[in-house]
């Protein structure tokens, strides 16, 4: 295949226990899916049906051994959100529940760093939130677990501390909409396939974050992840 220009590389984790590495092909994000975090953004967490939207794969960081990112542009409040990842092994459009776990390849301990001011402008003008949530580097993502090696993670601690001060903590049976229900919802719209990713959602405490800050995050029963924050 020849092409005009050089192709961008493909985003890859590293994955626990093995050599080959997981490409990343799109990341999906569900929204406010813990009830006490759409609290403190000041929405009603009835269970209305969950809603998406996405980062683009060079979002992900390997952040399997310590690693930092960088303070993003254009924003003064950068906000950490713990969250379990959920890695997608086999596609499928209109999966039922009871079947989606069978689609999952492995889970990891993630963040979804935002930039919240951004993102609330955004969605005080009916606006889309992409320059708030959509840019590289902003999903830094622990070495993956097979689901074959440890079993799927429907409960368990997930917290995210800054500078050793507790910031978030609850617990993955907390979300509103389970694993298998967030798989089966989105692939009646769109069909899944071997390498998107699905970030769960958080709960509540997410705060901001500056330069020289130091996340650790951890989910019970996964490789935790150490993301600093450099200027």
């Amino acid at each position: 295949m020849n092409y005009a220009i050089a192709p961008a590389t493909i985003p890859t984790l590293a994955i626990a226990g093995i050599a080959e590495r997981f490409p990343v092909n799109r990341i999906f994000c569900v929204g406010r899916n813990y009830a006490a975090h759409a609290r403190e953004m000041g929405k009603d967490p009835d269970r209305d049906p969950p809603f998406f939207f996405m980062k683009p794969a060079n979002a992900a960081v390997d952040a399997s051994a310590p690693v930092d990112i960088g303070y993003p542009p254009k924003t003064q409040n950068f906000h950490h959100e713990i969250e379990l990842v959920v890695a997608i092994g086999t596609g499928g459009k209109d999966i039922a529940v009871g079947d989606a776990l069978n689609h999952v390849y492995g889970y990891a301990t993630g963040l979804d760093m935002t930039r919240r001011d951004l993102q609330l402008d955004a969605r005080d003008k009916g606006r889309p939130w992409e320059f708030g949530k959509s840019f590289a580097g902003s999903a830094p993502i622990g070495a993956l677990s097979r689901a074959a090696d440890v079993g799927h993670i429907g409960e368990g601690a997930i917290s995210v501390t800054v500078n050793g001060a507790a910031r978030q903590s609850s617990d993955v049976a907390k979300l509103i909409w389970s694993v298998s229900e967030c798989i089966a919802y989105l692939s009646e719209y769109e069909t899944l396939e071997p390498g998107d990713l699905i970030m769960t959602g958080t709960p509540e405490g997410v705060n901001a974050v500056v330069a020289g800050d130091v996340m650790q995050g951890d989910i019970a029963g996964l490789a935790g992840i150490t993301v600093s924050v450099r200027a």
